[in-house]
């Protein structure tokens, strides 16, 4: 067998269909990473198709982008506009079930680092 990369490996563990002249391959997701700043265009198309968000059990939210890394406890005032964000990804996380990382977590993050990081540890809140 050839060597592969890690991505390689990867890719390979999560291909349900592979690549073909006709179509790219299809791969399953076995989590879902959601932030701030892009969920709303998100819910907002679900709802507009009249779909519930598939897997609120392989979904995990963080505030990240529009807040600064802080313990918990140590909450700043927000602009109007990251606080707006924050409010609609809150309320969202909610409505659909799914688990936020809030700024009272001390797992909030990085979304590209905590995912990694909690999938190997999936068992703290």
């Amino acid at each position: 067998m050839q060597p592969r990369t890690l991505y390689e490996k990867i890719w390979a563990a999560h291909e349900v269909v592979p690549e073909s002249e006709e179509a790219p391959a299809i791969l399953a997701i076995d989590l879902h990473l959601v932030h701030e700043v892009t969920s709303p265009q998100a819910f907002a198309e679900l709802e507009r198709r009249g779909l519930p968000v598939r897997r609120p059990d392989r979904t995990l939210a963080t505030l990240d982008h529009s807040t600064p890394t802080l313990p918990p406890g140590a909450l700043p005032q927000f602009p109007a506009g990251a606080a707006a964000q924050i409010e609609t990804l809150t309320r969202r996380c909610r409505e659909h079930r799914i688990r936020l990382l809030g700024m009272e977590s001390d797992r909030r993050g990085i979304v590209h680092v905590i995912g990694p990081e909690l999938q190997a540890r999936p068992s703290r809140a």
